[in-house]
Formats: structure tokens, sequence, C-alpha cells
């Protein structure tokens, strides 16, 4: 005979087995619907890591690097239009610019405005990586991105600078980051993209068309906008201070690691390709501009090689999570030559005073990294692509998209610098850009004797 006080503790553990387990299942169902932080926070680190490389990059890197390229009278201007802007796109961002870019929808040129002034954002937010049911939290994607919107807007500055209205240069980058950088980088990194939809899918694996060809488009137009600096191609126009220059260079080289890297969202297997990848490339890049430069013009210069270094870090960009290491190195190699070129010849068939030579660097490295990853994207040349990839039909679609994104910047840049000049003005007055600047626009000094 079983006791009754046995019967009633059966019947309690037998209830509490069947509630404990329904909570289970309940359970099971939330997190199979609520995507959560991977759960040991190393790719949340990661990120925090690249973006603030990446701001490093900008300010004070890129600020640097322009800073010691101009005369010692502007030095002081192009610090500050660089500090300036990047600061003001990042606000930018994050009031519309996310929203418009990646806050959903299904609109090929834009996002949505849902998450305007970060709506709805909050710190149990998170966004997928291209790696299923693995995400990171919303603000940090944000913040990250942010850094790419701020620092292409900066890399503009150095077309046109010393010369141009410091007020013009604050309007110019709000019209144009509203309508040339935001629905670039919908168009190219948005699942509902118009280039991500319409025949085919390119591969911009860090920017080199969303920054970089982007950036030097609107530079090339400004720089005729703009016009001409006095004296130029009559009196020299030399460097101030290639210290800071080549400091800057070295500063942006280490910020690209977050750059390229970063892209990945992760610390996956792409992300530690696109770091090697860096590395190699910026490295092949300086080699070669050199060689080139000790070849036809009987010297290599240290500005050679610190634009060496740049102008293979612009190419291997878009490339970089999917070329193999030795195809990063030929990349690189041929960045280097193509961009010197580009700088010297091409700069005067252009008729341009692209004073920083963004469209040289920027602008042809970004076409050409784009194009050669077409190619070294194969695996039977080390890249990362599947079987039955075809390189010519990847080349195309590359080609598309450079064409798509050059051909929307300079429209975008043409009607911004027209309305800007008919209003503000673009353009200094004479007595202005003889004295400088530096005590024009900000009354202050880069040095004081």
């Amino acid at each position: 005979m079983i006791p009754i006080q046995s019967i009633l503790q059966g019947g309690v553990l037998a209830a509490l087995w069947m509630f404990s387990s329904q909570l289970l299942a309940q359970g099971a169902d939330v997190a199979a619907i609520a995507p959560v932080v991977h759960a040991n926070e190393a790719n949340a680190t990661f990120m925090m890591w690249a973006t603030v490389l990446v701001t490093f990059m900008a300010i004070p890197g890129l600020a640097l690097f322009y800073g010691g390229l101009v005369r010692s009278k502007n030095a002081l201007s192009v610090l500050m239009q660089v500090f300036m802007v990047f600061s003001l796109i990042v606000l930018l961002w994050a009031i519309y610019g996310y929203s418009l870019a990646f806050g959903g929808g299904d609109n090929p040129f834009f996002g949505s405005l849902s998450k305007v002034f970060l709506l709805g954002v909050t710190m149990d937010s998170v966004v997928p990586t291209f790696t299923q049911n693995v995400f990171i939290p919303e603000y940090l994607f944000i913040t990250y991105q942010s850094t790419f919107a701020g620092i292409c807007c900066a890399i503009v500055v150095g077309s046109f600078a010393e010369r141009i209205k410091f007020s013009a240069v604050l309007a110019f980058m709000v019209i144009w980051f509203t309508f040339s950088y935001i629905p670039i980088a919908h168009m190219i990194w948005d699942p509902a993209g118009f280039l991500k939809q319409n025949g085919g899918v390119g591969i911009d694996f860090a920017g080199g068309n969303v920054v970089h060809l982007n950036a030097a488009m609107a530079g090339l137009v400004g720089s005729y906008f703009v016009s001409k600096r006095m004296g130029y191609g009559q009196e020299a126009m030399p460097p101030h201070n290639l210290t800071f220059t080549m400091v800057g260079a070295c500063m942006l080289w280490v910020g690209w690691f977050g750059f390229n890297a970063g892209s990945n969202l992760e610390a996956s297997g792409s992300a530690f390709l696109a770091f090697i990848n860096t590395m190699l490339a910026a490295a092949a890049a300086v080699l070669s501009w050199s060689a080139a430069e000790a070849l036809f013009r009987g010297k290599a210069s240290m500005l050679g090689a610190a634009s060496g270094a740049v102008a293979g870090l612009v190419a291997i960009t878009p490339a970089c999570g999917n070329v193999g290491p030795m195809g990063a190195i030929v990349i690189g190699l041929v960045s280097g030559v193509i961009c010197m070129w580009a700088v010297s010849k091409l700069k005067k068939i252009l008729r341009a005073d692209d004073t920083l030579d963004v469209f040289g660097i920027h602008g042809i490295g970004g076409i050409l990294g784009g194009l050669l990853l077409a190619f070294f994207n194969a695996p039977e040349l080390g890249g990362q692509a599947p079987a039955g990839y075809s390189m010519m039909t990847q080349f195309f679609i590359q080609l598309k998209d450079i064409l798509v994104t050059a051909c929307w910047s300079g429209v975008v840049s043409v009607f911004a610098f027209k309305l800007i000049d008919l209003t503000l003005g673009l353009r200094v007055k004479e007595e202005a850009e003889r004295e400088g600047l530096d005590i024009h626009s900000h009354g202050e000094r880069a040095y004081n004797d």
C-alpha cells in the first residue's frame, strides 16, 4: 500500500516537472525569434577597436597628411576643415544619415525615416553580421559607419584646399552627404539597394566605391568649380612640412586595419584576410611608387613613398576580404605605378588643380582595386570566389558599380557647388588667398615666429 504522503509528493513533483518543461519550451521559442549579441562579446570588442582605428585615420591621420602638403599659411585651415567636417558628418549620420542608409524599407536608393534621431534604437538593439545568427550591438554599428561617412567627406576637402571659403565647405558637405554619400552607401551595401538588386552583386568590401571614388568625384568637380589657385603652374607650391605628411600617412596605414578588417563586422576569417591584405598592398605600393619615381625622375621621394602607401591602401579597400595575399601584393604594386602616373600625367590632361591629388589617388586607386578584384577573386588566383566563378562577368558588374558611383557623385556635386556658388560663394577674395586662409578664415596661424 502506497502512503498518501508519497502520492501527494509525486503529484507535486509531476506538476513542477510539467510547469518547468513549459517554461523551457517557451524560452526556446523566444530564443529562436529574438537575436542576441554573440555570447562571448569578442565581435563587439573587435568592432569597438575598429571604430577607434577609423576615427584615428581621420583625426589626426588624414588631417596631418593633408596639413603637411599645403603651404604653411594654409596649414591650419586644412586641419580645421578635416576636423570640422568629420564632426559635422558624425552628427548628421546619427540624426538622419543612418536611417536613410540602413533604416530598412524596399526603396532602391534610400532607406527609410524609421530611425531618424535613432528612434527605436536601444542598448539591446542588434544588427546582423555576415554570419547567420551572429549579431553586434546596433549602437556600435551606427558609430562604426559614422566614421566611414565622416572620413569620406573629409577626403573631399583636399581637392580644393587653399582657396575655398570655410562656410562653403560646410554647406557643400551637408548637401553632398545627404544626396550622394547616403544613397551610394545604401545602393551598394544595403540588401535593398539598387546595385545589390539590379544585374548581379558587385563587391565593395570596405568602400572603394562608397568612400574613395565617391569622394574623388566630388573633389574633382570641386576643383573645377573653385578654379585654380593663384599662381598655379607659374610658381612653386611645395608642401611645407613633409614630416607631418609622413606621420599622417603612417596613421592612415594603422587606422586602415580598422577600416578594412572591421568591415567584416566580426573577428572571423575574412577579417584576418583583410588584415594581411591591407598590410601587404600598402607595402607593395610604397615600393612600386618609389621604384617608378627613381626610374623616371632619378630619385625616390618621401612624398612619393607616403603617397604610394595611401594609393595601395585605397586600391586594396574594395578587394581586401576577397582576394588572396599574393593578389593583394599585385594590386599594391600596380596601384603604386598607376596612381603615380595619375597625379603626374593624368592631372595635367584633366587640367584640374586638384590640390592634394584626391582624384589621382582615391579615385584612380578605388577604380583600379574594384576592377582588379574581379580577376584576383578567382580561386585559381588565390581568391575566395566559389567554383564556377566568371572573371569577366564579375568585371562588368564591378565596372557598372564604378560608373554608377562616378556619375551619381559627379552630378550631385555639380548641383551642390553651383547652388553654393550662387548663394554663399565658393572662393575667398584675392587678398585673402594671398594672406592665407589660416588668418583670413580662422584668425590664427599654424606657426608663430
